[in-house]
């Protein structure tokens, strides 16, 4: 099994895909109600999906990058607003927050092999 993607509810398509631009994602899927982008490393995908009615979206979404310091100064210096820079946290990864312009919630990040392999790891194969 693999995750296929994450897709986020957005209230304004354009004002959405033109952030994600922005922070470096390669657009493949590009409709009025719908979008579809590829992270510039790896096979994953994630999708925005105009909703019209009122949403809050309590999801989190994550993008990691060896370079979290530096992608994160040149995403400043395009007029990217952060609500916490890059910030070592107690489970041992290094975080940087902001919000898209629907205010979905965005965490830019690097773990390394503490992504999959933290010391506090769990073995339930034999449950």
């Amino acid at each position: 099994m693999n995750l296929n993607q994450v897709s986020l509810p957005v209230d304004d398509m354009d004002a959405a895909t033109e952030f994600y631009r922005r922070l470096g994602f390669l657009q493949i899927v590009d409709t009025p109600h719908y979008a579809r982008f590829e992270c510039p490393d790896g096979e994953s995908t994630f999708s925005l999906s105009l909703c019209e009615a009122p949403f809050h979206n309590g999801a989190i979404i994550y993008f990691e990058s060896e370079r979290l310091d530096d992608w994160v100064a040149e995403l400043s210096k395009l007029g990217i607003e952060f609500e916490q820079m890059p910030t070592d946290m107690r489970y041992l990864w290094r975080e940087a927050v902001l919000k898209d312009p629907s205010g979905n919630r965005i965490k830019l990040y690097h773990a390394g092999k503490n992504r999959r392999h933290p010391p506090w790891r769990v073995d339930r194969s034999t449950d």
